[in-house]
């Protein structure tokens, strides 16, 4: 009969080769991991800029890569509106709210459009995603959302087309380019209303979701303002 001494030793030893090569193989998926969430951040800035996929199909890694890299400038601006030198890939969006980063969509030598990093809280979780804004720095030009919490069918609408396409075309500044921000209604715009530019039709059942959405959306414009601020002055 073996000894406790010896049970306890030989359990001690398994539990740390074991321990081993679980270390190990979380090391090696970490940087997979980090691939795939870097990969879908930028298919969420390319989406928000008006890039689409060929119909029925979805990209591959390396053309998300290769579109990002042939058509999107990104740096990172300082608070009053001026572009510094840090690198925009060293920013967690999640985490680091001191620097500013915006994506350019390149157009030959014109600019395409603008991406901003949006995030905030709805009803269950913090929402994470981008928004896009015309040349003319006062109009939406798409809005994507890559993680949440939100409940499916009722906040969780906000990552389906149906919703986000509702964006395009909006003013989220009034005639005297001042920020307004872009107001989510309990229902539905009326074609109507002299205020339509700046309204987007409401989720039904998800209020708190779309109110967090239109404060949070406001409030992170605000930080851009001053470079949007230059960019409708013709200084951007």
């Amino acid at each position: 009969m073996r000894s406790n001494a010896y049970t306890l030793g030989f359990t001690s030893a398994i539990t740390i080769v074991l321990g081993f090569f679980l270390a190990l193989a979380a090391d090696s998926l970490r940087d997979l991991q980090d691939l795939n969430v870097e990969n879908d951040m930028k298919k969420n800035i390319l989406l928000s800029l008006g890039f689409r996929p060929a119909a029925d199909t979805q990209w591959t890694s390396d053309e998300i890569q290769a579109l990002f890299d042939e058509y999107i400038d990104g740096f990172v601006l300082d608070a009053r509106g001026n572009r510094t030198d840090v690198d925009p890939q060293s920013i967690d969006t999640e985490k680091d709210i001191g620097n500013l980063p915006i994506f350019v969509r390149k157009a030959g030598n014109e600019i395409g459009g603008y991406a901003i990093p949006i995030a905030g809280k709805g009803l269950w979780s913090t929402l994470f995603g981008y928004f896009a804004i015309e040349p003319d720095g006062r109009t939406a030009k798409g809005i994507t959302f890559y993680k949440h919490g939100e409940t499916p069918g009722l906040g969780g609408e906000v990552d389906k087309a149906w919703f986000q396409e509702n964006f395009i075309g909006k003013r989220f500044v009034d005639e005297n380019d001042n920020l307004i921000g872009i107001k989510v209604l309990k229902g539905k715009v009326q074609s109507d209303d002299p205020d339509a530019i700046h309204k987007v039709d409401g989720i039904s059942g998800a209020t708190m979701t779309t109110k967090g959405l239109e404060n949070f959306l406001k409030d992170d414009l605000s930080k851009y303002e001053p470079f949007f601020k230059k960019v409708r002055g013709g200084q951007g």
